[in-house]
């Protein structure tokens, strides 16, 4: 069977709950491989919650639905602060990207508290200005971005990436709306060892199978090497996501 974007492979999945330092609940979801314990975490960092972002935007979801059982890799999701989704919405307000400091540091903590090995910061759009900016964290092992915008990360906060040498891989569409590969290798120059990856043909909000993998591709080889390049069937017991939304 061809895995297609509405395919939900296995996994253990469970609801939880993020607190943060300055007393809100946030609503989550974690996804565990079936069959032993995870070589890595991902911890997804939504886009603009004021433009429809959430833990279920598309591409998110997908690695939620694909990466536990297709390369061994635990996805940990959540609404930031005041931010609705189908699994539900997170206490407080939209913070403009400053008071999400907490939720950041609330679900870096959350891997710690279970154990989770290897977490790496996935952030799209709005989600890489909360990674940049709050990310640089002791236990953090990377972060990959996806379609950075560059509108509230500054150099001070790539700087800060910087002297911690880990790997921060960005991936940005041809036609993107607010960044495009050329402009975003001149920007990112003060982070030095970031990876600037422009990827022909996509935009900002990665519409299309072809994208949607070339993204899990991109993420497998940095997380976890030994599963790339990913499969694009699968033979095993699957469900199908009947509340798909792209």
């Amino acid at each position: 069977m061809e895995i297609r974007a509405t395919t939900v492979l296995p996994a253990v999945r469970r609801p939880i709950t993020l607190h943060t330092a300055d007393g809100l609940e946030l609503i989550g979801e974690l996804a565990l491989p079936e069959d032993g314990d995870p070589v890595a975490t991902l911890v997804c960092l939504h886009p603009l919650p004021t433009a429809e972002g959430m833990m279920d935007s598309h591409v998110l979801r997908k690695a939620s639905f694909r990466l536990p059982a297709l390369a061994n890799i635990a996805v940990l999701r959540f609404n930031t602060r005041g931010t609705t989704s189908r699994h539900g919405t997170s206490q407080g307000e939209f913070g403009e990207g400053e008071t999400e400091k907490h939720d950041v540091l609330a679900a870096i903590e959350f891997t710690e508290f279970e154990g989770l090995p290897r977490p790496w910061l996935l952030g799209w759009s709005f989600g890489t200005e909360l990674a940049l900016k709050w990310g640089a964290d002791p236990q953090i092992e990377g972060a990959l971005l996806l379609s950075p915008p560059l509108h509230r990360a500054t150099e001070a906060d790539m700087e800060n990436w910087r002297v911690t040498g880990k790997p921060v891989v960005a991936l940005v569409p041809e036609h993107d709306d607010y960044l495009r590969p050329e402009e975003a290798r001149e920007r990112f120059k003060p982070l030095t060892q970031a990876e600037v990856i422009g990827v022909d043909g996509a935009k900002h909000l990665w519409v299309g199978e072809p994208y949607v993998r070339r993204v899990l591709d991109e993420i497998v080889k940095r997380v976890n090497p030994d599963a790339h390049p990913l499969p694009t069937e699968w033979d095993g017991p699957h469900e199908k996501d009947v509340q798909a939304l792209g």
